[in-house]
């Protein structure tokens, strides 16, 4: 087990330090909710690897060889005293759009309030295998809609560093819980940047992967061809130790495959890395901690080399094209009618429709849902959704090529630091804008990782590093690099006393 985790194990089975353990997250929880769900007491995963584990794992073992990672084990590695894996008994968050036997899963949403799913989802399954406890379902902009974790319909989270301001999203429910040392880990999801975004926005990593590595069963669908399962954490050790466990084949997802780069193949370490000419509109503050990255990846040894993406101005309007069109079409099975909420007093079925979708979807949504319906509609297809897919194939292409050249590329990951709550911050239209530099891998299928570069104002900052496809090997290592000159920054009121 990894240094930063062993005080972690057994946390939840001292007494003691369990009780030290929830005052300190209660202390936290007043500022940040960054919590919908936290039950430390009966965490999913405590017996035996867990209950909410065994169906998964038995389900991965069933399906043989040719189904799953040949490493991977059906269930954790136990003693006599317990799980040995290398998670063991380690408790972690996992964000409310993924399913997690036990807990409700409301994705944020009226329409899924009470929703409890059967099942759970793959990627949370094997960490379970490894002995890790679920301890809670973090917030989220609803649905993953979002980029600052106020568009939830049951909670606002804010930012460890400053409560005024947003952690942000989608994920800013697990960024803001790694930050203040609640978890040491958390799982998001990223559709356009909503893991790296609040990764930046907490001062935590902040791991997108390729899409394919890691099974996106049990995610709730918001736009299936963009989206994926990511990792936050304070330690880079710590995210690339949890997304080791996380990836490989999944039967229940056909999108899932066998890369290069993934667990068992030999890592290259990176030797340059492109610099994109031309990145403007970047607050000062990012600007100069970006610079400061950039140096400090020379310093490191690494070649910078300048790059061309003229393809990056065309990103915003094929990324939104593409997520809205796919999330009208996800979010037509919310009906009231086979699962979530329904309306009381409907008159018909296309009475309960309307009414049950109107209480159950918040603005942000419903949005979205419209813009996409729209670009599906017949006759308007082709000039816009069908331009959108051509784009992206020409943005995917032009990035395999830089990658060709480089090993890695490196861009900012939001033009600004965290910014204010509600009308006084970014309007949703500034934030759709802003997310240019972290929609481009979700639209290429590349992982990508956000590293924290210490803090500017007292907020933190950061850099983005993007790379060839299954090749989150070459991040790992860059992010190494780059962890002497940046020490990982504490919030205000941060402690690990608890774990002594």
């Amino acid at each position: 087990m990894l240094d930063e985790l062993e005080p972690w194990s057994g946390l939840l089975s001292d007494p003691k330090r369990r009780a030290a353990y929830e005052a300190y997250a209660e202390g936290w929880e007043g500022r940040i909710g960054a919590f919908l769900q936290f039950s430390p007491d009966e965490p999913a995963g405590r017996r035996g690897a867990g209950q909410a584990a065994a169906k998964p794992a038995a389900r991965l073992a069933a399906a043989g060889p040719a189904g799953r990672d040949p490493a991977e084990p059906a269930a954790a590695p136990t003693t006599e005293q317990g799980p040995t894996g290398a998670l063991a008994l380690v408790p972690f968050a996992v964000k409310d759009n993924i399913a997690v036997e036990g807990f409700r899963m409301t994705c944020g949403s009226r329409i899924l309030e009470d929703y409890r799913p059967p099942y759970t989802a793959t990627c949370v399954a094997r960490l379970q295998a490894e002995g890790a406890l679920v301890v809670g379902k973090t917030n989220l902009d609803e649905f993953g809609m979002g980029s600052s974790c106020d568009n939830s319909a049951f909670a606002r989270t804010s930012n460890p560093y400053d409560s005024a301001l947003v952690a942000g999203g989608s994920s800013g429910g697990s960024a803001a819980a790694v930050a203040a040392g609640l978890v040491p880990f958390a799982l998001g999801t990223d559709t356009g940047g909503s893991v790296r975004q609040p990764a930046n926005f907490c001062g935590v990593y902040g791991l997108k992967p390729s899409y394919g590595a890691v099974s996106r069963f049990g995610l709730a669908a918001y736009a299936s061809s963009l989206e994926g399962a990511g990792v936050l954490g304070r330690s880079i050790d710590v995210v690339e130790e949890v997304f080791r466990a996380m990836v490989g084949v999944d039967p229940l997802d056909q999108t899932t495959v066998a890369g290069p780069g993934r667990p068992g193949t030999e890592a290259a370490e990176p030797k340059s890395v492109g610099v994109v000419r031309g990145l403007g509109g970047l607050d000062p503050a990012v600007e100069a901690a970006y610079r400061g990255a950039l140096a400090a990846l020379a310093d490191s040894g690494l070649r910078l080399v300048e790059l061309d993406l003229p393809m990056l101005d065309y990103v915003l309007p094929a990324y939104y094209t593409i997520a809205t069109a796919e999330a009208s079409a996800n979010l037509a099975r919310y009906t009231g009618i086979a699962y979530g909420r329904r309306c009381a007093g409907a008159e018909n079925p296309d009475d309960l429709v309307r009414r049950s979708r109107g209480e159950g979807f918040g603005d942000e949504v419903k949005l979205r849902v419209l813009v996409g319906t729209f670009v599906l509609r017949s006759g308007f297809q082709d000039r816009y959704y069908h331009k959108a897919q051509t784009l992206r194939r020409a943005i995917r292409d032009e990035l395999a090529g830089a990658l060709r050249e480089v090993d890695l590329i490196a861009m900012p990951v939001f033009p600004t630091q965290a910014f204010a709550h509600g009308d006084s911050g970014m309007d949703q239209f500034q934030q759709k804008m802003a997310d240019k530099f972290t929609c481009t891998a979700n639209l290429a299928g590349l992982p990508a990782l956000a590293v924290p570069t210490g803090l500017s104002g007292g907020l933190p900052t950061g850099i983005q590093l993007l790379a060839a496809s299954f090749r989150e090997d070459r991040l790992f290592s860059c992010a190494r690099r780059l962890a002497p000159a940046f020490p990982l920054p504490e919030p205000p009121s941060f402690s690990r006393e608890f774990l002594r």
